[in-house]
C-alpha cells in the first residue's frame, strides 16, 4: 500500500498581484542558473519573504520547476523521498512505479536512500531540458539521514539540474565546499530586508496605507525590514486613529513584536472569525469540510453556523490574515507558520485553567483525527490521535486495518510515538510492544527487538481477549525473521510453525512472512521440495495482497532452490523476476538475486557480467546491518580474482572476510571462506597449511583437492568415493555439490590410472552438467580436466552418453572453452606441474604467465604492450620479474625454462 500523496504540497504559490517587485534579488537567483551553480539557498528568519521571492522568480523562469512544501512529518526518509519523486513527476520526469513502490515496502532492512537518488538522477539526466527543484521550509525536517541524502544528491546532480532550498536556518550540507567551488548562490536575511523605498511601496500599494516617507522609513527601521513584521504592523495600522504615534511607539524584538502585533490583529476580528482561527490552528492544512467538522460541537451545532468553512477561508485570504492557498482551486490552505504558532499558544490558554485548555486542544485533535480517518488519510489521522493523547485510537490507527502504518512507509512517526509512551501504557497494551519490535526490525535495530518481544509476553492478558493468539503468532513470526539472518534452521522452523498455528487466517501480511521463513528453514535443512511449496504459497498470497517484499523474498528462495538443483537457466530467469519485483532502485534484500546471477554468469564463463552483478550485490549488501551478505559477496569476488590469477589479492580479500565473519559471529560463512582459502593456498603451493585448514573445517572435498595437488590420488579416492555415495543416497542432496564431487572423483581416478572408470564418471558429470550449461566447473580444473575430457570423448562411455546432438555440442563447447581460456586456466596446474614449479623462487602471476606466453609466440615488447593495452615500461618490468623467477637472463632461456616446468 502506498502513502497518500497530498498534491497541494507540490503546488507552486502564485505570485501576488500587488507584491513588491525585487529585481536585485531576482537577478541574483538568475545568476546561479547562468553560471550553472548546483545550489541556491535562501536562508532567513521566519516571515522574511522567502516563499514570496521564489514565487516571483519562478513566474519568470523559463525552466520547469518542481516544488515541494515541507512539513515536520516529512522528516521520515521514505515519506520525504516519496514526495520528492512526486514533485519531479509533476514536471514530466519519468519516475517508474516500481521505483516508488520501494519506498512503501514492508522491508526489515534500511531504506536504500542512495540507490533511490541515483535512479532518480538517471531519469533526470535523460531529460534534455533543465530541471529546477525547490524545497520550501527545509528547516522543519531537522533530519540527519535526509541531510546526508541531499548532500549525496547535490554531489551527483547532472549539469541540467539546479536545486533551491528555502529555510529559516542554513541547511546541514557541505556549503563551504560548494562555496569554494563557486557552486553556491546565497540569499540571506539582510538581502531580504525591505529598504525604506520598498517599505513605502509595500505600505502604500499593497496594504493601502497613506504613510509619509518619514513614517515609512521609521517603520522600516523599527522592523529592520522584516516583511512579516511590516505586514502585521500594517494590519494594526488599518483604522488606527494615530498612525504616526503608533509607529513612533513601536519597538521590541521580533518575537515580542510578533506577539504584540498578532494580539492587535486578533482583537480587531469578529468573535466568530477569532474562534475559527484559534480552533483550526491545530491543522497543518485546512479545507472547508475539515474546518466545519473540527468546529462542530457535540450537540451538532457550530460556532460558525452562519458561515461555511470554505467561505471563511476565502474571507481570511481576502483579508490578508496570514493564510496561504495550496492549490489553484482555493480548496486547501495553510496558515503562516508564525501565525499558527501564535494562535496555538493562545488556544492553549482558553478555558478556566491550563488543564481546561489542554482538554479543548485534545478534543479538537480527536475530531481532526476522525475526519482524516473518514477520508483515508491514515497517517494524518494517527498523528492527530497522538496529539490528542488518545492512546487507544492511535494504536488502532497504527494497526491500519490489517496493513500497519509501518508497512506503508511511516516507520519513524510510529517509532517516535512508541518511544514517547510511558511504560505503564505499553504494559497495558502488549500489542504495542510487538509493533515496536516489528518497527525496530524494519529499521535494522536488531538488538532491541527481543527485549520488546519479551516485554510483550510478560504482559499478555491472563485470558484471551480475542487478539491474544494473533499477538503470540506475530511474536513468533518476528523471532523467525530474526533467526533467518543467523541461518538457524531449528529456531526458524519452530517459530514459523508456532506463528502459523496462532495467527488468524485473515492476518495475511504476517502469515505470508511466516510461510517464507518456514521455506527458508526447509531449505537450510535440505528439504527442497517442502521449501519450494512454502515459497510458492508465500509468493502467490503476497502478490495477491500487494505485500511485494515477501513476494520478492519467496521468489528469491525458489531461485536458490533451482540453482542448487543445477537448473541454472531457470534460476537466472527467477532471479531476474526477483529484480523486477524489487523495482528500481531495489531494496537491500535484492542483493541475493544479483549474487545468484553473478554465480551463474561466472559458471557460464561470462566474467564481465559476473563482476557487474557481483558489484551490485556488494553495494546492496553494504546497506544491511548485522547480516552476512557482505561477507558472502567478498568471498565471491575473492574467487573471481583467484580465477583471474590475482592470487595475492584474493588471499587479502579472504583474510578480511574471515576477520569480519569472526568479529560479527557469522560462523556459517567460515566454511565457505576456508574452502576458497584452500584454493588460494594450493595456488601458492602451500600444501601443508591447505591440508590443515581443510581438516579444521571438515571440508572433505577440499582435503581431496589437496591430496590431488600433492600427487597422492590414491589417498584422495577413499575420501571422495564415500562422499559421493553418501550424496547419492541422500534424497535431498545438493545437486550442485554432488556435481563438484563427481568432477574431482573423475580427476582422481584419471590420475590413479583408472582411465575407464574416470571416463565413465566424467561422462556422467558432463551429462548432469549439460542442462545447466556449466563451463567453469570443468575448465577451472585446468590441464588435467582438459586431457581427461579429450581422452574420454574418444572412449565408449562418452560416446554413449553423447548420443544426442545437444550433448555432443556441449562437449565440443567445453573443449573449445579450454582452448580460448588459456591465460585464465594456465595456472590451474596439474599435480606434476605443481611439483616442478616448487623449484621456482616465487610462482608466476596470471599476468606474468600471459606475458610469458606472448614472449613464446615471438612478440616484441611493443607488440605485447599494444596487445595487453599497457605501457611499454610495464611490459619491461614484467620481463625482469619473469626472468628473475625463472632464473633466466634472456627470452630464449625463459621460454625454455617455462616449457621444462610445464608452464607453456
Amino acid at each position: 500500500m502506498s502513502t497518500t500523496i497530498v498534491s497541494t504540497k507540490l503546488y507552486i504559490p502564485s505570485p501576488r498581484s500587488q507584491a513588491v517587485l525585487r529585481p536585485r534579488l531576482i537577478e541574483r537567483l538568475n545568476e546561479g542558473l547562468r553560471l550553472h551553480r548546483k545550489l541556491t539557498t535562501i536562508s532567513a528568519s521566519a516571515g522574511s519573504g522567502k516563499t514570496t521571492l521564489l514565487s516571483q522568480w519562478i513566474g519568470g523562469c523559463p525552466q520547469p520547476v518542481a516544488w515541494l512544501s515541507l512539513e515536520k512529518e516529512d522528516r521520515e526518509p521514505s515519506r520525504f523521498l516519496a514526495y520528492l519523486l512526486a514533485a519531479l513527476q509533476s514536471i514530466g520526469v519519468d519516475i517508474e512505479e516500481r521505483m516508488v513502490s520501494t519506498l512503501h515496502s514492508p522491508s526489515p532492512h534500511p531504506l536504500p536512500i542512495e540507490a533511490i537518488i541515483m535512479a532518480m538522477l538517471n531519469h533526470i539526466t535523460a531529460k534534455p531540458d533543465g530541471v529546477i527543484l525547490v524545497l520550501d521550509d527545509y528547516h522543519v525536517l531537522d533530519s540527519k539521514p535526509i541531510d546526508r541524502a541531499l548532500g549525496f544528491l547535490i554531489e551527483h546532480m547532472p549539469p541540467q539540474m539546479h536545486m533551491v532550498i528555502a529555510s529559516r536556518k542554513d541547511p546541514d550540507l557541505p556549503l563551504a565546499r560548494l562555496r569554494a567551488r563557486n557552486q553556491l548562490t546565497e540569499v540571506r536575511t539582510p538581502d531580504l530586508r525591505f529598504t525604506s523605498m520598498e517599505t513605502s511601496e509595500f505600505m502604500c500599494h499593497v496594504m493601502g496605507l497613506d504613510l509619509s516617507g518619514e513614517d515609512a522609513a521609521l517603520i522600516a527601521s523599527r522592523t529592520e525590514g522584516w516583511i512579516a513584521g511590516l505586514q502585521l504592523a500594517a494590519l494594526s495600522l488599518q483604522g488606527h486613529p494615530d498612525a504616526a504615534g503608533f509607529i513612533r511607539s513601536f519597538s521590541g524584538s521580533h518575537r515580542n513584536v510578533l506577539d504584540y502585533l498578532i494580539e492587535e490583529v486578533l482583537q480587531q476580528q469578529p468573535e466568530s472569525v477569532l474562534d475559527f482561527l484559534l480552533r483550526t490552528s491545530i491543522l497543518d492544512r485546512l479545507c472547508g469540510s475539515l474546518c466545519e467538522y473540527v468546529l462542530q460541537r457535540e450537540d451538532g451545532g457550530s460556532p460558525m453556523a452562519a458561515v461555511s468553512g470554505q467561505e471563511t477561508l476565502e474571507y481570511l485570504e481576502r483579508a490578508n490574515l496570514f493564510i496561504v492557498p495550496l492549490d489553484n482551486e482555493r480548496r486547501w490552505y495553510r496558515y503562516h507558520h508564525l501565525f499558527s504558532d501564535a494562535l496555538r499558544q493562545r488556544l492553549a490558554r482558553k478555558g478556566n485553567d491550563a488543564a481546561d485548555g489542554k482538554r479543548i486542544v485534545e478534543k479538537l485533535h480527536r475530531r481532526a483525527s476522525d475526519w482524516h480517518e473518514r477520508h483515508d488519510f491514515g497517517l494524518e489521522a494517527f498523528q492527530h490521535a497522538v496529539a490528542a493523547q488518545d492512546v487507544d485510537r492511535a494504536a488502532r490507527l497504527m494497526e491500519g486495518e490489517g496493513m500497519p502504518l509501518i508497512f506503508r512507509g511511516a516507520i519513524h512517526p510510529v517509532l517516535n510515538w512508541l518511544d514517547s509512551l510511558p511504560k505503564a501504557e505499553l504494559d497495558a497494551r502488549p500489542a504495542l510492544y510487538v509493533m515496536h519490535a516489528s518497527a525496530l526490525l524494519m529499521v535494522g535495530q536488531m538488538n532491541g527487538v527481543e527485549r520488546k518481544l519479551q516485554a510483550a509476553e510478560v504482559h499478555l492478558p491472563a485470558e484471551d481477549d480475542g487478539n491474544m493468539r494473533d499477538l503470540i503468532g506475530h511474536i513468533a513470526s518476528i523471532r523467525a525473521t530474526l533467526a533467518v539472518s543467523k541461518h538457524q534452521p531449528e529456531v526458524i522452523m519452530t517459530e514459523s510453525q508456532r506463528a502459523l498455528e496462532y495467527l488468524s487466517p485473515h492476518n495475511l501480511p504476517v502469515r505470508t512472512a511466516s510461510m517464507w521463513t518456514l521455506g527458508y528453514a526447509y531449505q537450510l535443512r535440505g528439504d527442497r521440495d517442502a521449501a519450494g511449496r512454502a515459497y510458492e504459497e508465500a509468493a502467490a498470497i503476497s502478490q495477491k495482497i500487494g505485500h511485494f517484499m515477501i513476494a520478492m523474498m519467496a521468489t528469491l528462495g525458489l531461485g536458490l532452490l533451482q540453482e542448487a538443483d543445477n537448473q541454472l537457466y531457470a534460476a537466472a530467469v527467477t532471479y531476474r523476476r526477483v529484480l523486477e519485483l524489487a523495482g528500481d532502485p531495489p531494496p537491500p534484500a535484492a542483493c541475493e538475486a544479483h549474487l545468484g546471477l553473478a554465480r551463474i554468469c561466472r559458471e557460464w564463463n561470462d566474467l564481465d557480467a559476473a563482476e557487474r552483478h557481483g558489484l551490485k550485490a556488494l553495494q546492496l549488501a553494504a546497506q544491511f546491518e548485522q547480516t552476512d551478505r557482505a561477507v558472502a559477496c567478498e568471498v565471491f569476488f575473492a574467487r573471481l580474482k583467484l580465477l583471474r590469477g590475482e592470487v595475492s589479492e584474493a588471499a587479502a580479500m579472504l583474510a578480511k572476510a574471515d576477520r569480519l565473519a569472526r568479529q560479527q559471529q557469522f560462523m556459517s560463512q567460515l566454511p565457505f571462506i576456508a574452502e576458497a582459502q584452500v584454493l588460494v593456498l594450493l595456488q601458492q603451493g602451500n600444501f601443508n597449511e591447505a591440508s590443515q585448514l581443510a581438516q579444521e573445517h571438515g571440508l572433505r572435498l577440499s582435503q581431496a583437492r589437496v591430496l590431488l595437488a600433492k600427487g597422492d590420488a590414491g589417498a584422495a579416492l577413499p575420501i571422495i568415493e564415500p562422499l559421493l555415495a553418501q550424496m547419492e543416497a541422500k534424497e535431498w542432496a545438493d545437486e550442485h555439490e554432488q556435481l563438484k564431487v563427481m568432477v574431482v572423483l573423475a580427476l582422481a581416478l584419471h590420475a590413479q590410472g583408472d582411465k575407464l572408470k574416470a571416463a565413465r564418471i566424467a561422462a556422467n558429470a558432463v551429462a548432469k552438467a549439460e542442462p545447466g550449461g556449466f563451463i567453469r566447473l570443468f575448465i577451472d580444473e585446468g590441464l588435467p580436466m582438459q586431457e581427461l575430457l579429450r581422452a574420454a570423448a574418444a572412449s565408449q562411455p562418452i560416446r554413449e552418453a553423447a548420443g544426442t546432438q545437444p550433448m555432443h555440442d556441449y562437449l565440443k563447447k567445453l573443449l573449445h572453452a579450454f582452448e580460448i581460456d588459456g591465460p585464465e586456466s594456465a595456472d590451474k596446474s596439474s599435480p606434476s606441474q605443481l611439483q616442478l614449479a616448487e623449484s621456482l623462487i616465487e610462482p608466476l602471476t596470471r599476468r606474468e604467465l600471459e606475458v610469458l606466453r606472448l614472449i613464446a609466440q615471438g612478440l616484441s615488447n611493443r607488440q605485447i604492450s599494444e596487445k595487453l593495452f599497457v605501457a611499454l615500461s610495464t611490459v619491461k618490468g614484467h620481463n625482469r620479474i619473469i626472468f628473475d623467477k625463472l632464473q633466466a637472463t634472456r627470452r630464449t632461456e625463459a621460454v625454455a625454462r617455462a616449457r621444462e616446468l610445464g608452464l607453456l
